[in-house]
């Protein structure tokens, strides 16, 4: 599994790279706080909704500590996706955060 930490997403969000981030937290969690710019699809929906991602571009998967993420990231590679588990999740996280 394709794998990258909060302080490289960090790093590539400053440098204003394009990142693909999927956050795949429940609502309840995503409105607690976020990274600005993320698209969410809960776990629970990614099957029926993976869809709306392309897979032309590589996804940066997020959760709270990093086990949902790589499950995520698991399916989506069986299924043909470019995707990274931001290890540590939002718990590790220390960039700018969104709340709904």
């Amino acid at each position: 599994m394709n794998e990258i930490t909060t302080d490289e997403v960090k790093q590539l969000l400053e440098n204003k790279e394009e990142v693909n981030l999927l956050d795949v937290r429940e609502p309840e969690e995503i409105e607690q706080g976020h990274i600005p710019g993320i698209k969410h699809i809960p776990l629970g929906s990614l099957e029926e909704r993976k869809d709306e991602l392309s897979q032309d571009q590589e996804h940066v998967v997020i959760c709270r500590s990093g086990n949902r993420s790589g499950k995520a990231v698991q399916y989506l590679e069986q299924h043909g996706f470019n995707a990274k588990n931001m290890v540590g999740g939002m718990l590790d996280w220390n960039g700018p955060v969104e709340r709904s």
